[in-house]
Order: C-alpha cells, then structure tokens, then sequence
C-alpha cells in the first residue's frame, strides 16, 4: 500500500491511526450507548475480528477503555486494564471531548495514568465525541 492510500484509510478509518494490527486481540471496557459505533467497526475491520468484551478471561495484545467522569475512578480502572494486557501492549483511553457529558480535564488522565504507572505517549481525535489517548504499560 503506498503512503498516499495509508493516509486515505486514515480519513476513512479512524481506526487506522490507533495503530491496530491484524489479528490483535483487542479488549473493549466501559461499552454503554454512547460509544462511537463507526470507530468499534473500524476497529474489527483492521483488526479482522470482534472486539472482546470485559469478561475475556486471557490478556490481549490493546485495550480499548471507554471511560467518562461518572464511571468512578479512572486510576483503578487503569490498573485493572494493565492487568489484561499482554506484555507491551496499549491502553487506549477515550474519554468525551471538551464540552460534551462527562468530560475528563486532560490533567486528571495524566495524574491517573502516571499513579497506575502507565505512560502518555499521545492524544488525538479519533471520533465527533471523544478523544483517545494512547498510554503505555511498563514492561514486565
């Protein structure tokens, strides 16, 4: 694929620029309605399967975590997601954008991720209502 088509897939795929390869095993935690549908579905189709749910009882290769401020606290749901990860693998927050229910000061993902012990590596959009921030688990 030349570098032109990478960054058309991009456009069209918001899932692409998460950096999920084929045949991942991707974790999804903290699904509810709000989510967005056209990011989950681009998700599978990079990955080339569904997305596991909460109750996948081996690590996975990423972990997709919804999270918004209700949800109850945001350095123990990290923790518990460093838990599932296979060694080197991602945690992908997305949390609502600015202004929108349940919105999360970009500082307090930073405390929280910093207190699980985790690594902010990058923030983008990766849909109309939420933001993604990669952070990476320490090696075992």
């Amino acid at each position: 694929m030349s570098a032109t088509a990478d960054h058309a897939e991009e456009r069209t795929n918001p899932a692409a620029r998460l950096g999920f390869e084929p045949g991942q095993v991707v974790q999804e935690i903290g699904y509810d309605d709000d989510v967005d549908q056209d990011l989950r579905e681009g998700i599978e189709s990079t990955i080339g399967q569904e997305l596991v749910d909460e109750d996948y009882d081996d690590v996975a290769d990423a972990v997709v975590l919804w999270f918004r401020d209700e949800d109850g606290d945001l350095t123990d749901s990290l923790v518990d997601s460093i838990g599932l990860l296979e060694d080197g693998g991602n945690i992908w927050l997305l949390t609502p954008k600015t202004g929108r229910d349940g919105y999360i000061e970009p500082s307090d993902i930073n405390d929280a991720a910093q207190t699980a012990g985790l690594s902010q590596t990058k923030s983008i959009s990766v849909a109309k209502d939420w933001t993604g921030t990669r952070l990476a688990a320490p090696k075992r």
